[in-house]
């Protein structure tokens, strides 16, 4: 499953440089330490060298003018999880690293390459549903219909989802707003919420856990979406003068809303990318685009298009703190060791990531309000890399 993250306020950021990721002398990160529990760390670690094992043997990562092949890949996990496991002080674990990894710094959203990026959150709302509908609940989450059919775009060339037109082509499938003003999808209801902001919250977040009027709670996964390309309704609200770029938060979102409930269909249905449902019968943390289970403040969702989902990665971004009665108070230095385990419809390019909180209200609170600049690494072992020059010139035949 692919978790939709957080982000309504910013446009995609596309990347035009040669490279997503800079050879390590262009990196300025003196010394990495690491501010959360190292058993979680190794925990996600564990779980990704998993996840590379099945990779295809052909499987290659570009690193600015060098490549990481599988055995790479798997050698630099390993690596680390084995410096973790011998429970270093954090003098010993940043000397370890410092001496076994090459640290690749991503280029960022600036053309002068010079690494700064768009750190934003995301998180798993747990939200009060019902399995019928009936007042308060009466806004609806669908599973995939049968309606709902796989086929490659004839123009892009790319895969999307679609449906078969009476006719017998196969014609994209009907947006948010044909779904729910038309009432299309009738007998594929899965659960019902009290508020159609609650419904969007969790197209965009991509998963959550419902709580049912017996208490009892089900967590619900994405399966599917419509095909049809995610628009920030952050960015429409900044386009029409309603908020600023810096106030288009979560919270702040949700408030004009709630004072404007005129304006909330119009607005809601900018965004014509429609997510389906399924409950999660495994009863993990939500799934990440590579299958994995997520680790609150350990995962990140990238584009796996331009940053590789197979290595290590450090972020250095700022971190909310908040008060007694549980209210954002200020922001504080965050620096920790992460991995790319996810994707999502906003996230594009190198200057782009979005860190996964988890769930709860410091979750909730985290990844409404933040968008911060920041930067991001990624560990390579020593001495596993081949130059790209050199693997090209060995390809070539000799002549005779």
């Amino acid at each position: 499953m692919v978790i939709i993250v957080f982000c309504l306020w910013w446009p995609a950021q596309g990347y035009t440089q040669d490279s997503p990721l800079l050879f390590p002398h262009h990196n300025q990160l003196s010394s990495l330490s690491d501010d959360m529990d190292h058993q979680s760390l190794i925990t996600a670690a564990t779980r990704h060298l998993g996840y590379l094992h099945k990779l295809s043997p052909d499987t290659v990562v570009q690193l600015d003018q060098d490549i990481c092949n599988k055995e790479c890949l798997l050698q630099s996990m390993a690596t680390f999880i084995e410096i973790l496991q011998q429970e270093p002080s954090p003098t010993e674990l940043d000397r370890a690293i410092q001496q076994n990894f090459h640290i690749y710094q991503t280029a960022g959203r600036d053309k002068g390459r010079k690494g700064e990026m768009l750190i934003t959150g995301y998180y798993e709302p747990v939200l009060e549903g019902s399995l019928s509908k009936g007042e308060p609940f009466i806004h609806p989450l669908y599973s995939p219909p049968d309606s709902l059919i796989n086929y490659r775009d004839p123009v892009s060339g790319k895969k999307t989802t679609g449906r078969q037109h009476p006719g017998g082509q196969t014609i994209p499938f009907w947006s948010r707003a044909e779904i729910e003003e038309g009432k299309l999808l009738a007998g594929n209801e899965l659960v019902y919420l009290k508020d159609q902001m609650d419904a969007f919250t969790l197209h965009i977040q991509g998963s959550g856990k419902i709580r049912l009027p017996d208490g009892s709670l089900r967590a619900l996964q994405f399966a599917a979406t419509n095909g049809h390309q995610y628009k920030s309704i952050g960015k429409l609200l900044v386009d029409e003068k309603k908020m600023s770029a810096a106030e288009t938060t979560m919270p702040s979102i949700r408030q004009y809303l709630r004072q404007n409930p005129h304006e909330q269909k119009r607005i809601l249905h900018h965004n014509p990318r429609y997510v389906f449902f399924q409950w999660n019968t495994k009863k993990e943390s939500p799934t990440g685009s590579i299958g994995l289970p997520l680790t609150a403040g350990r995962s990140i969702a990238v584009d796996p298009a331009t940053l590789p989902t197979g290595l290590m990665a450090y972020i250095v971004t700022q971190k909310p703190v908040l008060d007694k009665e549980g209210r954002l108070l200020h922001w504080e230095p965050m620096h920790r060791f992460v991995l790319p385990q996810d994707a999502g419809a906003a996230i594009k390019g190198a200057g782009r990531a979005d860190l996964f909180w988890g769930n709860g209200h410091y979750a909730e609170i985290a990844a409404g309000n933040m968008k911060e600049q920041g930067q991001l690494y990624f560990l390579v072992k020593k001495d596993m890399t081949t130059n790209t020059k050199q693997a090209t010139l060995a390809a070539r035949p000799s002549l005779p």
